[in-house]
């Protein structure tokens, strides 16, 4: 036997067993480690780092399968591939997870202390790390371990400190006042990306604000009246005729009695409700602004907890929603609330505690978004642009980048990269360094820490050992080349990794990005645990194995769009393994000691043989095609149609005529056909099915230790035969034509038949003699007849192929009107087919502008449609003529 050939196979697929220590014998071959072999091109990717906040769902499954076929493929064609693996701290996400573990214990953070918090951390994160190594696994996923990292490793850490000095020191970090996206529940800052919006029933509460001197009022409206009490002024556009007199006046604040001067700005609408704005500086982002260029005082009325504060007056203490109940009831009693209109609006609510988020002044720490962002755009006019796939992802991108704000840094919690700035204990000095202050004893480090995303965004560049410019992963394997991540994430991360690494390293992070959607249930609702209509992918491996659910992510979608779940579909592809995997044992049970060595294709061919090499040949080019530009559905297409119905169904039951025969040269040569093309079915199946792949190349002839670092197949001219193509699309076509009519009549295959051909040509004649056996083997005909100048029978049943008419002499069996009936069905759809291709062929922008060889294509459909449609005609005329 050859190198690793083992002697038994399974005789049913069972993928719980095939996958059993697979993965184990491919990491202890360290056939995924990245080789550092500088005679190869390096191909890296860098996996989206899954939060340590629980398992792994069908979205990761299917972000990480798409990788794995990537990176499996690439290794395949001999490029020094680095598969880089990692997790993410998590911020907010993992911290609200201890902190729920210790409530159940009737602890808090604060019980723990900082420290003992920060322990407790990294014990949640040591346990959930390795629930998702253990998924990987199950998964078959090649990553290199050698090299795995994490947001919160040393190596990371000094990369996120290097990049928040350097960004402070160049004036792009600053720490200052402004509305953020406060979330009362966990009480800390969120970025706007953290924030989700809903659809909630509202109100606009419509208000008079009396004028100081008496002479009336002014209408304002606002959907959250708790905030009034922060007002500050009363905004109107300075062309607005109604009230432009009135800018530079004083109103009232109903409750509070606080004077407010009308100012005029050209942010208000005059067309939106009564054209005057009430302004909060404190609790509204535009009112900030406004605030800003008017030198507006800023009144803060609540709590970070959303309680009311003693800028609230009497509503002092009360929740905010209590308040704003409360303060409703107040201004009707006092006449200032004139109308409630009702109000479906979208409200922003906490990603992580579904709190409704308060827009809210803050001190934090901000990144000034402009400068980095505009280098991000430029990067994009370049010919080392960032590919987005499918590219109308990039003008999402662009359209955020452009229109960005500052970025909120700081976050109110332990858990994290602890902001690297310090405050003088007696003089409140600001020190921000690379180190801790040398009298540090004097000094206390700010207790924020800095947003997750700001870690992982160095993700490209810090895990290759950044800011060590002499590291050796960083020079050879920066920048990577294909980031696979959902479209839900382009804001959160992908455009964050863009501007950063362009800022540190002048370069783009990725030369592709590959987007897909998310995973849906079947019918198109997204996976919700208030659904109830999660899967988990464990669960699917558990019934159906890793490699059906892989083959049914990587091809259930095209790139961009969602995927729908079903496990029918989950259930079809396990048959298309058990379909691969009893093909591969009768091709097994029939080498009789056939080995690697043995393999000979240079002896004289069947049609079938030269047939199933030159549908090879296209198959492997086919493939390859649509795996280089990410459309593993449609190549996952053209492998499973020539897998199951040509190499299955057809070809190896064409080669037990061989097989079972005399000839010892014609089983030489079939036993090297099936080999030759299992072994090549195998190696374009393996990236998409690993385990099933690695489980049946082991037991065939082979070279080499694993299927995961052989050679990707290679299209080799020499076995192209179109004549045998033609040949072979002809038998088939027949054969299956004598099947459908043995079904119409009723009449089972082990009843022989008469069966006559009439060709069109002495060479189609001559063809159809040539390969007469199989027209024997297949049909079961009791007498075969093949002319040109046949006399065609009167009462028959006909079929029509590419080049011939069969006819079936089945007197007594069929219904000449029934017949003629079925023929101009079949006529239709003829005539159908010649409109088309005529239509298309009259399309001067089609002849002119597409590809000769298409428009060839469609002249010869022409051809054989009227050649079809001629033949159905004179049959037709025939049998009305008997009738």
């Amino acid at each position: 036997m050859s190198e690793g050939q083992e002697l038994n196979m399974a005789p049913k697929y069972n993928p719980i067993e095939v996958e059993k220590d697979r993965y184990q014998y491919w990491v202890d071959g360290k056939f995924f480690e990245a080789k550092n072999d500088e005679s190869k091109e390096p191909f890296t990717v860098v996996i989206p780092p899954p939060n340590v906040t629980g398992r792994l769902h069908l979205g990761h499954a299917w972000d990480t399968t798409l990788q794995d076929i990537i990176t499996r493929y690439k290794r395949m064609q001999g490029y020094d591939v680095l598969w880089l693996p990692g997790m993410d701290h998590a911020g907010i996400a993992t911290q609200a997870k201890v902190e729920g573990k210790l409530k159940e214990e009737g602890k808090t953070r604060h019980d723990l202390g900082r420290e003992g918090f920060l322990q407790q951390s990294w014990d949640w994160k040591e346990e959930y790390a390795s629930f998702i190594r253990s998924q990987w696994e199950k998964l078959g996923l090649g990553v290199d371990y050698s090299r795995e990292r994490f947001t919160l490793d040393e190596g990371l850490s000094n990369a996120v400190r290097e990049v928040f000095v350097s960004l402070y020191e160049q004036g792009l970090i600053y720490r200052g006042q402004y509305i953020i996206n406060w979330d009362p529940s966990t009480q800390t800052a969120l970025s706007d990306i953290e924030v989700i919006y809903k659809e909630v029933q509202g109100a606009f509460y419509h208000m008079k604000y009396p004028l100081k001197d008496g002479s009336g009022h002014i209408e304002v409206a606002t959907t959250r009246p708790e905030t009034m009490l922060g007002d500050t002024a009363v905004a109107v556009h300075p062309e607005d005729e109604r009230y432009n007199h009135l800018i530079g006046q004083k109103v009232i604040l109903p409750i509070i009695g606080r004077e407010m001067e009308i100012v005029g700005d050209e942010y208000v609408d005059m067309e939106f409700g009564s054209g005057a704005v009430k302004i909060t500086p404190a609790h509204d982002p535009n009112d900030f602004e406004i605030g800003e260029r008017h030198d507006l005082e800023r009144v803060l009325v609540m709590h970070e907890n959303g309680t009311m504060n003693e800028n609230a007056a009497q509503y002092d203490g009360m929740d905010r929603f209590e308040c704003r109940k409360q303060i409703v009831k107040d201004l009707q009693e006092q006449s200032v609330l004139f109308d409630i209109e009702e109000h479906v609006h979208q409200v922003g609510h906490s990603e992580r505690s579904d709190a409704v988020v308060e827009p809210y002044l803050s001190t934090q720490w901000f990144v000034n978004m402009k400068p980095l962002a505009d280098q991000a755009i430029a990067l994009q006019e370049t010919e080392d642009k960032v590919d987005f796939v499918p590219d109308r992802f990039e003008k999402t991108y662009l359209h955020w980048m452009e229109n960005i704000r500052d970025w909120c840094i700081s976050r109110q919690l332990w858990w994290g990269h602890r902001i690297p700035a310090w405050y003088h204990k007696e003089t409140g000095e600001l020190y921000v360094g690379r180190a801790e202050p040398s009298d540090k004893e004097n000094w206390v480090q700010d207790e924020d820490v800095l947003d997750t995303w700001f870690s992982s965004a160095l993700w490209p560049f810090s895990t290759m050992g950044w800011p060590d410019e002499e590291s050796y992963d960083l020079n050879r394997y920066f920048p990577t080349d294909v980031l696979v991540t959902g479209y839900d994430i382009i804001f959160f991360w992908v455009s964050r990794m863009i501007f950063q690494t362009k800022h540190f390293m002048d370069s783009r992070p990725f030369k592709d990005v590959l987007i897909h959607g998310l995973v849906r249930d079947a019918e198109g609702r997204k996976m919700s645990k208030s659904l109830g209509n999660g899967v988990d992918p464990m669960d699917v491996i558990d019934q159906y194995g890793a490699d059906s659910l892989r083959y049914f992510l990587a091809t259930g979608s095209s790139p961009g769009q969602d995927l729908r779940f079903h496990w029918e579909k989950v259930e079809a592809t396990w048959n298309f393994a058990n379909k691969i995997w009893n093909a591969s044992r009768f091709v097994i049970m029939n080498l009789d000691g056939f080995q690697y060595e043995d393999i000979d294709l240079s002896g004289e061919k069947s049609v079938a043989d030269e047939w199933i090499l030159t549908r090879l040949n296209e198959t492997i080019e086919q493939v390859t095609h649509n795996i280089d530009r990410y459309d593993f559905g449609e190549a996952g297409r053209q492998l499973y149609n020539f897998i199951w119905d040509e190499f299955c169904d057809w070809y190896i039951e064409m080669a037990k005529l061989p097989l079972y025969g005399d000839d010892e040269k014609a089983k030489i040569t079939t036993k090297s056909v099936l080999v030759k093309t299992l072994d090549d079915i195998l190696r374009m199946l393996h990236p998409f099915m690993p385990f099933i792949t690695e489980e049946i190349w082991q037991h065939i002839p082979h070279e080499g230790e694993s299927i995961t670092v052989k050679a990707w197949p290679q299209v080799d001219s020499t076995y192209n035969n179109q004549q045998s193509r033609a040949e072979m699309e002809r038998l088939v076509s027949i054969i299956r034509s004598v099947r459908n009519v043995r079904a119409e009549v009723d009449t089972p295959m082990s009843k022989e038949i008469k069966i006559a051909i009439k060709a069109q040509s002495e060479d189609v004649v001559k063809e159809l003699v040539r390969n007469q056996v199989y027209l024997e083997r297949f049909c079961n005909p009791e007498e075969l007849t093949i002319k040109t100048d046949l006399k065609v029978p009167e009462q028959a049943k006909s079929a029509v192929v590419t080049g011939a008419e069969i006819y079936f002499p089945l007197e007594g069996l069929i219904d000449i009107d029934e017949e003629i009936t079925r023929l101009r069905e079949e006529l239709n759809k003829w005539n159908s087919e010649v409109e088309r291709v005529q239509k298309k062929l009259a399309n001067e922008n089609f002849v002119n502008k597409a590809p000769e060889a298409v428009v060839q294509e469609e002249r010869d459909k022409e051809k054989d449609y009227l050649e079809k449609q001629k033949a159905v005609e004179a049959r037709i005329a025939e049998l009305e003529n008997v009738r």
